[in-house]
Order: C-alpha cells, then structure tokens, then sequence
C-alpha cells in the first residue's frame, strides 16, 4: 500500500520545486497522513549503544527536519532513530534559493542551503513537547554570521540538554563559509576540549550525561584523514557520522544541475562514503560507534555500509527517489542476510568487509 500511494505521488512531488515538494512532505507528516509501522522490528536488528535502545539501526539523516517538527511520525513510520536539524543559535534563513536541484537521472540532490534554520527557541520548544518515543539526535551548527563559532556549539549542547539523547556537531556542511576548518585537527581539539567541558558542567548541574559525535565531511583527504581521525580517538569522542554531502563531482555524467555550487548527496556519493567509513573503522579497530550515510537507496546499500563498518544507518536522499518503502525494504534484506548466515544480531555483520572497502572501494 505505501509503495502504491508513493507511485501515484510521486509524479505530483517531481512537478513540484524540491523545496516544496519537501515541505508538502513535512506537513502531511504533521497532520498524520503516513501508514505507521503496525508490527515491531526484529529483535535481531535492536542495537544498544550510549546507554540508549534503538530498535533498528535505520535513522533519517539530519536535513530532513531541520526544525524538529515530525520526529515522532518519523518513528511511528519505522525509523529506528531521528537526528533533527542542523540548529542554529539564531534564526536563519540559509541562502538564496534556488538552492536544492534534483539529479534524477543519477539518483541524487545538491543544496546550498546554508543552515536555513529556525533557531534554538523554536526547535527547543517543539521537542520539548513530543512523546519522548524513540531516539533523538539534534545536529548543531553555527550561524554563518556568528562571531564565535565555538561558542555557537557549546551553547547548542546546553540548549538541548534536557530534550537531545545525543548530539552531532556538524563542522563539514560545504555550505556556510569557512565550518570546514573546524575539522583541522588544531581547531578540533579546541572545539572538543570546550564541548566535553560544557557537558561536564551540565552533569554537575544535574542533567544525564549525553553521547557527542562529530559528523565528517567525505571530502578529507586520504593523508588528512589519520590526523583527524587520531584527534578524535584522543579526545574519546563518543560516535562519527561518515559522511556528510561532497563538493567532488568526479565521475557525474554532465547534467543540467551538475556544476551548481552545492553539497552533493545521493548514490554518486555512495562509494566515496563508504570507502572512507571502511577506512575509519580500521583506524579506530571497530571500538567507536559509527554511523554510515550516503547513497543509501536500497536494501543492498544499507548491508554494504554496515559490512564496510557502520554500527547505525542515516537514509535522506534515498527517499526522495525510492519512497518510505525504501525503510521496509532494508529491513527485509538485513533479516533475509541474517537467515541465510544464521546470525543472531546485526551487530554480527559490521565490519566484515572493511578491508576490502577500506583497500580497494567498491571495485
């Protein structure tokens, strides 16, 4: 039934802008017109990390609801966790559009939409509202104009503190000038050191204790990546997101939209992702949560990002072009891949192609 209702859409959804579409998406979701999820997942596909039970390991990737205003339609629909945002401190409204252009024939989006947020305030005051089922991530970022960047993270884990079960600092957005510099190894540990010492401050205060991942850009070079990589293990970051959308556009035939300025998300950007996920899983030994995103778009994408070395999963851009079928789907080929080994747990899977992965991509 979802499928047949998502053929029938689908044509409406491609007439429209992408960020149209996209908002007619979130406000069917607000009103609840979504088949939920009627039986419960698998419990071979339950994963426990952080002190927190997710009961699949398929999340949505933030950039999808940027201003937490469906994340529990998004678990009564099957997703095992929902990241919110990117948050900014202050209310933006991201660059000039058009910003978002659909690359159909290669399965794949560029934005440039710069951290168009609704600010702290708004987003602290929908999730302090909801249900409080299932597991929320909230994606900070830094207002482009902000005359301190480090000072716009340490405020966003106050600021959510007592609605977030984890955070992502996004410092690999292609979109807001000069946030990629936070990745040098330098400005990490700086960021790092006052992000860890604000958690513990908060602790102090009373509130639990919450993971903080760093979500990467696919675009650190291979000699780069080691020192990155190293920074983050010595300051015992609690998980990586692998990776966020590139700037590359190698191997993408020529298309109309292919040289717009932008971050580019998708299948292209399957490989390059993984690759890179395959290669942090070997540098950290497999003892760092890490979440695998990029070109997820099937059944058979989703296993390979956890063989390469993805504990979790983060589907958007798949969606787009394969409909919220796309979740049934996945979920049907780790449970069939589980069969067919005789494994108990997906957590069985990772990682056992990522030397493969990490030495040779998907060749």
């Amino acid at each position: 039934m979802m499928s047949q209702l998502f053929r029938l859409a689908r044509p409406l959804l491609n007439s429209l802008g992408p960020e149209t579409a996209h908002e007619l998406t979130l406000r069917l979701l607000e009103k609840g017109v979504y088949r939920r999820q009627r039986r419960p997942d698998d419990p071979r596909l339950h994963q426990e990390f952080w002190n927190l039970r997710f009961r699949n390991p398929i999340g949505i990737a933030a950039g999808f609801d940027k201003d937490g205003r469906v994340p529990d339609a998004l678990i009564k629909l099957g997703f095992g966790f929902v990241e919110v945002g990117t948050v900014t401190p202050a209310p933006q409204l991201g660059n000039p559009k058009p910003r978002v252009f659909r690359l159909a024939e290669e399965h794949a989006v560029v934005n440039r939409l710069g951290f168009n947020s609704q600010g702290r305030t708004a987003v602290h005051k929908r999730l302090e509202q909801r249900s409080r089922t299932g597991v929320l991530g909230v994606n900070i970022g830094a207002n482009k104009d902000s005359p301190n960047r480090t000072e716009d993270y340490v405020e966003g884990v106050g600021a959510f503190a007592d609605v977030a079960d984890y955070f992502t600092v996004n410092i690999s957005s292609p979109n807001t000038p000069g946030l990629r510099e936070l990745q040098d190894p330098e400005h990490l540990n700086a960021l790092l050191s006052w992000l860890f010492a604000a958690r513990g401050a908060l602790m102090e205060a009373g509130e639990h204790w919450r993971p903080i991942l760093v979500k990467l850009s696919p675009d650190i070079g291979d000699q780069d990546l080691p020192s990155v990589i190293n920074c983050l293990t010595a300051n015992d970051i609690d998980g990586i997101v692998i990776a966020n959308t590139t700037i590359a556009r190698e191997g993408l035939p020529d298309s109309k939209y292919k040289h717009e300025t932008g971050g580019l998300s998708g299948r292209p950007l399957f490989n390059k992702s993984t690759r890179m996920l395959a290669r942090v899983y070997r540098m950290t030994e497999g003892k760092i949560p890490l979440i695998g995103v990029g070109g997820i778009d099937s059944g058979e994408t989703a296993l390979t990002k956890i063989e390469a070395g993805a504990s979790l999963l983060q589907i958007y851009t798949g969606l787009i072009y394969e409909g919220p079928d796309l979740l049934k789907r996945i979920k049907r080929k780790l449970i069939a891949h589980m069969d067919a080994l005789g494994y108990n747990d997906i957590s069985e899977v990772v990682g056992q192609k990522a030397e493969q992965w990490a030495e040779h991509g998907g060749e």
